[in-house]
C-alpha cells in the first residue's frame, strides 16, 4: 500500500498556533477553557473550524446530532473514506488540549496534504463530534454513540443538563442542527488523536502510545432521598441523612475498587445536594458512580457489587436508594490492521513508543463497532486532563500528528 515518505511531517508550529487560537473561544479562569457542548461557545468554536476547513478546500456536513464532517475529496470518490476526529466541547474547567487536539491534528493533516500537493485514492473525512465529554448533557459520546446505533436519536435529543435545558432545543438554538441522518455515513476506517489523560507516557519517557483496547465504563446515578432538617436542633438518632448515606456509598466504591485491583478503578465526580444550604440536612442527593476496567468480568462484577450493596447502606439508615444507569461501553479491542499500522509509522519516524490501554471513553469507542478504528495518544504533564492546569509540549503535540499523518494517508493510499 502506497505511503508517505518517511520525511514527511506535519507544519508543528501551525498546529500549535491553530490550538491556541481556538483556546480563546469559551476561555476558562486560569488558561483552560469553559466551552461545554451547545453553549454559545461551543457555536462560536464550530463556526471557526468551519471557516478553516473551507479555507483549506474541504466540504463540510452537518448531521441530526450537530455532528460536523469536513470532507476532502479522493481520486475515486466512490471509496469509502477514512475518517479522523475527536471532540471540540470541553468540560467546565477543562484544559486546550483535551479533544481538541485531535480534531485539529486532523485538520493539519489536510492543510499538509494541500501544501504538498498530494491526493489519495479514498476521501479523508475530519469529524467533530457532538457531546463528547457529556458534562452538560449525560451520557458522554452522545453523537457518536447515536451514529453507532448505541443510542436512538430521540434519546439523546431528549437529555437534560442540570438547569433542565433540553439537548435538542440546544441544538437548534445555536444553529447547529443539521439535516443529514445520524449514521449514513459509511466508513473504511477510523482514527482518534488524544492526549493520554494519565501518566504513564510521561512516566515511561515515550513521546507515542499505541492504543490497543480502551476500558469499559459504567456511570450510575444514584438519587438518594432523606429528609430535610436542621443541622443543629435535629438529634443525631431521628435523622434521616442522605448526605451520611453518600459518603458511605463513596467509601464503598473506593473499597469496591481497590479490591478489584489491577485493572480497575472507581470514584465519584459529581454531586448535586438539595437544598445545598450549610444548616439543612439534605432532602435529596444525586450523584454519578464512574467504575471502569478493561475487563468485562471484573467491569460487570464491580457494577454488581455496588449495586448490591448501596440499597443496604441506605436502608440502614432510612434512606431511599435509586440507581438508574447513565452511560456504558464495554472493553474495546482497537483494529490489529490500524494499531499496527500506527505503531510502525512511530518506528520509521524515529518516534519512542509503547502501547497501552485508554482509561478514559472516547468516540473511537462507538466508532469500533462500525469500522476498523484505532487511537494514538501523546503524554500530558503530570497525566492531569479535565483540569484547566492541563499541559503538554509542541513537540509532543507535533510527534503524535506526524503518526497520524503517515497512518491516514497510508490507508487512504497516495496517488502518483
Amino acid at each position: 500500500m502506497p505511503r508517505p515518505a518517511d520525511n514527511l511531517r506535519i507544519n508543528g508550529d501551525r498546529l500549535w498556533d491553530t490550538i491556541h487560537e481556538i483556546a480563546e473561544i469559551g476561555p476558562g479562569v486560569r488558561g483552560g477553557n469553559n466551552r461545554q457542548t451547545l453553549t454559545d461557545a461551543d457555536g462560536e468554536g464550530r463556526h471557526l473550524f468551519q471557516k478553516w476547513c473551507e479555507a483549506a478546500g474541504l466540504t463540510v456536513g452537518v448531521d441530526q446530532m450537530g455532528t460536523m464532517f469536513a470532507r476532502r475529496e479522493g481520486t475515486e470518490p466512490a471509496l469509502d473514506a477514512v475518517y479522523v476526529g475527536s471532540h471540540l466541547d470541553t468540560q467546565p474547567t477543562g484544559g486546550r488540549y483535551d479533544g481538541v487536539l485531535g480534531v485539529l491534528s486532523g485538520l493539519e493533516l489536510i492543510r499538509t496534504l494541500n501544501d504538498l500537493d498530494i491526493k489519495t485514492r479514498r476521501p479523508i473525512v475530519i469529524v467533530n463530534w457532538t457531546n463528547e465529554e457529556g458534562a452538560r448533557f449525560a451520557p458522554a459520546m452522545l453523537a457518536s454513540g447515536v451514529f453507532a446505533g448505541v443510542f436512538t436519536q430521540d434519546y439523546a435529543h431528549g437529555r437534560k443538563d442540570p438547569e433542565g435545558k433540553v439537548f435538542g432545543d440546544e441544538l437548534k438554538r445555536i444553529g447547529w442542527a443539521g439535516a443529514e441522518k445520524v449514521g449514513a455515513r459509511k466508513m473504511h476506517s477510523y482514527f482518534e488523536y488524544h492526549i493520554e489523560q494519565g501518566p504513564i507516557l510521561e512516566a515511561e519517557n515515550k513521546e507515542i502510545g499505541v492504543v490497543t483496547h480502551g476500558q469499559g465504563l459504567w456511570w450510575l446515578e444514584f438519587t438518594l432521598t432523606g429528609k430535610e432538617a436542621h443541622t443543629g436542633s435535629t438529634p443525631m438518632n431521628l435523622r434521616v441523612n442522605a448526605g451520611l448515606a453518600m459518603a458511605r456509598i463513596f467509601e464503598m466504591v473506593q473499597s469496591v475498587a481497590m479490591e478489584s485491583q489491577p485493572g480497575a478503578v472507581g470514584g465519584v465526580g459529581q454531586v448535586f445536594f438539595s437544598p445545598n444550604s450549610r444548616n439543612v440536612l439534605p432532602g435529596k442527593v444525586v450523584f454519578t458512580v464512574d467504575i471502569r476496567s478493561p475487563e468485562q468480568k471484573k467491569l460487570d462484577t464491580m457494577r454488581a457489587r455496588v449495586e448490591a450493596e448501596a440499597p443496604k447502606i441506605c436502608a440502614a439508615l432510612g434512606v431511599g436508594c435509586a440507581i438508574e444507569p447513565v452511560g456504558h461501553f464495554d472493553p474495546v479491542t482497537f483494529d490489529p490492521t490500524l494499531v499496527d499500522r500506527v505503531r510502525k509509522a512511530a518506528e520509521r519516524l524515529g518516534y519512542t513508543h509503547m502501547n497501552i490501554i485508554s482509561g478514559a471513553g472516547h468516540d473511537a469507542c462507538w466508532m469500533a463497532r462500525v469500522a476498523p478504528a484505532t487511537m494514538i495518544m501523546c503524554p500530558c504533564v503530570d497525566g492531569l486532563s479535565h483540569n484547566e492546569d492541563e499541559k503538554i509540549t509542541k513537540e509532543w503535540a507535533a510527534a503524535g500528528a506526524d503518526v497520524l499523518f503517515h497512518a491516514v494517508v497510508e490507508t487512504a493510499e497516495i496517488v502518483g
